[in-house]
């Protein structure tokens, strides 16, 4: 669909839902189950337009995966890759992009990585130097930080590196590189980033330590390990889950059960934001899955929510969410402010533009800044014309505000969606009711 109409004033938001399996665990069960040896089981694994470009090169690289019964069947290569006949395609998916640089980096033979118009734009250097300081020769646009960029990897070495930017992209590629570089690799960031990659390597046999400082975490490991094949059941994605907690909240009335959630310390960042907004959001049945601490999330509707700031050291921990955290915002008592999120430019979109430009034709006072943004709440949103500027979170935040605002409310590219969560506006109207 070119355009989506939406009708604003939902009255109730009532039921229960598991959204769409978590789309960073599904791309490195994918790449890990590769990489190891055996055969490796990955269960209610995301399919969406990103999780296929990582699945796509995966195969490309002389993988066999096959489905069965749901369930894919990964026969690891025990890092023993093909040279593709091909360019690697990761479509519009940073983090197929930079993790599969770091497999690429190990391999001996030459290969060529690019994306769609919008990845192609999106900086590369990040992972590029550091994987050239271990070895790898890379060459790309803008002296590697674009792509296309073509990459032969081989003998690496490992390296200590400091991960300013605490990017969980950046921090997985280079220990992917490094289980095949000589010695050890470090890498320190101020705030620990999303750990899903030092928590799987785990899973897979992998030796990798992890040690908090009072100048920010470390993570470390040594070359040379192997990984053994394994059994992932993915659980649900927090952010997919994110848009539908927002949605409960700021309807009249309801109560919504979110089931199998991811609410890893790394993840659940905008959760802790809406509670100390005042929000009703529990975690019930709270378990261990793969790994992974996971919980059913209820979310009760029509309580009052007050204003909050989100601080530079929060912002790994809910950089995906705050797009929508800034639609909850704009109908909280006084002023909501975010900073330190400049990595918010460089995303499939500027959010930070798109966020100030699409809360202004809603009628929210908003003060743009270069990492971030303050919001002056407002009692009710009014129905406009959003632009999502082709990015799934834009869309899927405003659909959140157009439901419960006045009028009606068109959004541009309803389609982009598909890069994470194929269904989520069926998902949407499922849960909805209108007076």
């Amino acid at each position: 669909m070119r355009e989506l109409l939406l009708k604003g004033g939902v009255k109730q938001v009532k039921g229960e839902l598991r959204v769409p399996s978590d789309k960073s665990i599904s791309h490195r069960a994918v790449i890990f189950g590769a990489l190891a040896r055996g055969e490796t089981l990955v269960h209610s694994w995301l399919r969406s337009a990103d999780t296929l470009a990582t699945l796509r090169i995966i195969r490309s690289l002389g993988v066999r995966v096959r489905v069965q019964n749901g369930v894919l069947r990964i026969s690891g290569s025990g890092f023993n890759l093909s040279e593709p006949e091909n360019v690697l395609n990761a479509g519009n998916s940073g983090t197929t992009a930079r993790l599969i640089m770091g497999v690429l980096a190990t391999q001996p033979f030459f290969s060529v990585l690019t994306g769609d118009r919008s990845l192609r734009r999106r900086p590369m250097l990040r992972v590029t130097s550091p994987l050239r300081e271990m070895g790898a020769s890379i060459d790309g646009r803008e002296s590697g930080n674009r792509l296309p960029l073509s990459i032969r990897g081989g003998e690496l070495r490992g390296i200590t590196f400091f991960n300013r930017r605490s990017s969980a992209q950046v921090k997985s590629a280079l220990l992917i590189a490094g289980l095949r570089a000589q010695g050890t690799t470090e890498v320190s960031e101020p705030v620990l980033s999303r750990d899903h990659t030092e928590r799987m390597l785990s899973f897979f046999g992998v030796e990798v330590v992890s040690l908090p400082g009072a100048e920010g975490h470390l993570i470390k490991l040594r070359g040379g390990q192997e990984l053994s094949a394994a059994e992932i059941h993915c659980p649900a994605d927090p952010s997919s889950a994110a848009f539908f907690c927002a949605l409960a909240l700021l309807a009249p009335k309801g109560e919504l059960l979110l089931r199998d959630v991811l609410v890893n310390p790394t993840r659940d960042g905008f959760y802790r934001k809406l509670r100390e907004m005042g929000g009703r959001v529990v975690y019930e049945n709270e378990r261990e899955i793969s790994g992974e601490p996971v919980a059913d999330v209820r979310i009760v509707s029509g309580g009052s929510l007050r204003g909050i700031t989100v601080h530079p050291h929060e912002i790994p921990a809910l950089i995906d969410e705050l797009p929508v955290l800034a639609v909850v915002m704009a109908l909280a008592e006084g002023r909501s402010e975010v900073r330190g999120a400049r990595e918010l430019r460089v995303k499939e979109s500027d959010r930070i533009r798109a966020v100030v430009e699409n809360l202004r034709k809603m009628g929210v006072p908003v003060e743009e800044f270069e990492d971030g943004f303050a919001i002056e709440g407002v009692s009710r949103l009014r129905g406009s014309r959003i632009r999502t500027y082709g990015d799934h979170r834009i869309a899927m935040a405003f659909a959140v505000a157009g439901l419960v605002a006045e009028g009606e409310t068109l959004i541009d590219d309803p389609d982009c969606v598909r890069v994470s969560y194929p269904e989520f506006f069926r998902d949407l109207f499922s849960v909805v009711e209108y007076p």
